[in-house]
């Protein structure tokens, strides 16, 4: 599936107009507070590439988001499986928006288009979302989407150095427990 709409938004595949948007929301201090360090125009064009050839090998991935109404670039969402060396395997979903999203519910309307992609289009039994301890606001959009944490699946990012941001927590809903 190469598209999907909210009421709000669209969750598309990548275009070239993406780019700007993209580097400029991953050069935001605020956007990369729980993510690590900022970005240069070439990492986001990097990963660009890498969500796009993802989405090609598995028919899934992270979708750019634009609003439906005026067609402007505001993030990125989807699923992805769970990267090597986590103590978990799995599909996880996730989402980032610029600073001037936030706020709106547009991550909440997001992930549930994602849930619903993973449980009805991919059959997943599961999924997963991660984030650092300290990023509230995530771990508010996962319990809005019926996400439930247990303390025990906190766990340190061996990916992570030690600091802050190594700390995170483990959200998951399986498929029979949506409602």
């Amino acid at each position: 599936m190469s598209e999907m709409r909210t009421d709000r938004l669209v969750l598309r595949r990548w275009r070239e107009s993406d780019l700007g948007p993209w580097a400029a929301m991953n050069a935001d201090p605020e956007v990369r507070e729980h993510l690590g360090d900022l970005l240069t125009r070439e990492q986001c064009y990097s990963a660009v590439s890498q969500f796009q050839s993802e989405f090609d090998q598995r028919g899934y991935g992270w979708w750019a988001v634009e609003l439906l109404a005026t067609g402007e670039f505001i993030g990125f969402a989807g699923l992805d499986q769970v990267d090597d060396g986590m103590p978990f395997t799995g599909v996880e979903i996730g989402w980032r928006l610029a600073r001037s999203a936030w706020g709106h519910g547009y991550a909440t309307e997001a992930a549930l288009a994602g849930l619903t992609f993973g449980f009805e289009t991919l059959e997943l039994p599961e999924i997963l979302a991660v984030t650092t301890a300290t990023n509230l606001r995530s771990q508010a959009v996962m319990r809005r989407i019926g996400m439930t944490r247990d303390p025990g699946d906190d766990f340190d990012d061996p990916t992570v150095p030690k600091g802050p941001l190594r700390r995170n927590v483990l959200y998951r809903i399986a498929r029979d427990a949506r409602t």
